[in-house]
C-alpha cells in the first residue's frame, strides 16, 4: 500500500518508504519481526510492534539501518479508516510480477484509493491520479466492476461527465450513494467541482474524527516514555 503501490498502479510518485497492509495473528507478526531483524530496523517513536496497537488503527514507524536499506522507512498497518477488514483486502489483491521475477501482493486499486481519503492533502491529488490512469489504460475495455469504480471514485469533472454520458444507466443507479453523479449526468461540470470539494472535506473530517483517539494514545505514550527515560 501507499507510495509504492501507486507506482505500481500507474500514478508515477517518488518514494524512499514503504506501507505495509499486515494480517496482525501471532505467528505472522513473529515473522514479520523476523524480516525487520533482517532489516536491522528498528521503531520509531511509538508505539511498539504489537497487535494490540495495531488492531486499533495504529501505524508502526521504523527506519532500516541494513546497508542496502540505510534511512528507509516502513510504515506497518493493519487496520484503516473506510477500509474492510484485512481478510477482504487480501481476498481481493492484486499481484504484480516485478522484472526480476519477484510477486509483490499489493491492495487492490478499489481499496488503495479508499486507504488515501485521509486528511492529507497530497493523497487527494493522488487518488485523481490513481483513477484517472486506470479509466485511460481501460476506457476500451469497460466492464461492470470498473464502470462502478469510475463513476464512484473520478475526481475530475470533465472526466466524471464523459464517464456518465458513457454509462447514463449506470450512473443514475449510483446517484443515490454519490449525489455528484446527478450532476455529471446532467452535464454541468461548474456544480461538479463544488460537490467533489464538499466530498473531499467530508472524508478529511471522518478522517480527524478517527484519528483523534489514536492521536491521544500515542501521546500519552510519548509522555509514559520520556518518564521512563528520566
Amino acid at each position: 500500500m501507499g507510495g509504492q503501490a501507486c507506482i505500481l498502479y500507474g500514478a508515477a510518485e517518488f518514494s524512499r518508504d514503504a506501507d505495509l497492509a499486515v494480517f496482525a495473528s501471532p505467528g505472522n507478526l513473529d515473522r514479520l519481526k523476523a524480516a525487520l531483524d533482517d532489516l536491522d530496523a528498528v521503531v520509531v517513536a511509538v508505539p511498539p510492534l504489537d497487535a494490540e496497537y495495531l488492531e486499533r488503527g495504529h501505524a508502526v514507524h521504523f527506519r532500516c539501518r541494513h546497508p542496502e536499506a540505510e534511512g528507509m522507512r516502513l510504515d506497518v498497518m493493519s487496520k484503516f479508516r473506510g477500509v474492510d477488514p484485512f481478510a477482504a483486502l487480501w481476498e481481493r489483491r492484486t499481484t504484480f510480477r516485478l522484472d526480476d521475477g519477484f510477486e509483490l501482493d499489493v491492495l487492490s486499486l478499489p481499496d488503495l484509493v479508499a486507504s488515501k481519503k485521509t486528511q492529507r492533502d497530497k493523497d487527494w491529488p493522488m487518488i485523481r491520479r490513481l483513477v484517472e490512469a486506470h479509466y485511460d489504460r481501460f476506457f476500451g475495455e469497460p466492464n461492470d466492476a470498473r464502470i462502478r469504480f469510475w463513476l464512484q471514485e473520478l475526481r475530475t469533472p470533465e472526466l466524471l461527465v464523459e464517464c456518465a454520458s458513457r454509462f447514463p444507466g449506470a450512473a443514475v443507479d449510483l446517484a443515490g450513494e454519490r449525489p455528484v453523479l446527478t450532476s455529471a449526468v446532467e452535464g454541468e461540470e461548474e456544480p461538479i467541482a463544488h460537490l467533489l470539494a464538499d466530498e473531499e472535506a467530508h472524508e478529511r473530517e471522518l478522517d480527524r474524527t478517527y484519528w483523534a483517539p489514536l492521536r491521544k494514545e500515542l501521546e500519552a505514550l510519548r509522555k509514559q516514555r520520556r518518564h521512563r527515560a528520566r
